[in-house]
């Protein structure tokens, strides 16, 4: 890698979610005995090692997938700020989006919305906007909303903040459902 290239968070998903690679060895030297003493591997590194391929997982998914932005009156996408942060609202399908008009009150609306490339969506229209987004994924549908912060390995550098901030892409559907939370949603 190229001095002062930084290198993108999902590398080291990838990385992690790779196979070992086997001990190789030669004819003349002999395998290389796993050690008898070495600890082994605490729970709680299995537990970060498999939230991180699944985020990873996650992230490629939304990333390959269409999703339905609703839209504003003015045309713009729907979004809530939520911890300094503006939330582009998305949904993986139509079921998604009118669960979440429905806990809205708002079920008996027409919803406009575009469907967009999750790609497009964080690569391209995150960076053109004035103030750090990021996407809250099916929000309002319980156990299956999942967040996108804006923080490198999840879209471009020059749209990341924070870049210590927690990537995890879990989401508590009480705070980004558009009906209640500190969220404020913007129509």
């Amino acid at each position: 890698m190229a001095e002062g290239t930084r290198r993108s968070r999902i590398f080291d998903y990838v990385e992690m979610a790779s196979p070992a690679e086997p001990n190789e060895t030669t004819p003349e030297q002999p395998p290389v005995p796993p050690e008898e003493h070495a600890p082994p591997p605490a729970a709680d590194d299995l537990a970060l090692t498999r939230r991180r391929r699944e985020a990873a997982a996650l992230l490629g998914e939304f990333r390959r997938t269409a999703v339905l932005v609703p839209l504003s009156d003015d045309g713009s996408p729907l979004t809530a700020e939520h911890g300094g942060i503006r939330w582009i609202y998305a949904f993986s399908d139509e079921p998604s989006l009118a669960r979440f008009a429905i806990a809205r009150g708002e079920g008996a609306w027409e919803w406009t919305y575009d469907r967009v490339l999750g790609a497009r969506l964080l690569d391209v229209a995150i960076p053109a906007m004035p103030v750090p987004y990021g996407v809250a994924l099916d929000a309002g549908s319980e156990g299956q909303g999942a967040l996108f912060p804006p923080v490198r390995g999840i879209v471009p550098d020059a749209a990341a903040v924070d870049t210590d901030v927690d990537t995890d892409v879990d989401t508590d559907e009480g705070e980004m459902n558009g009906v209640g939370g500190n969220g404020e949603l913007t129509r």
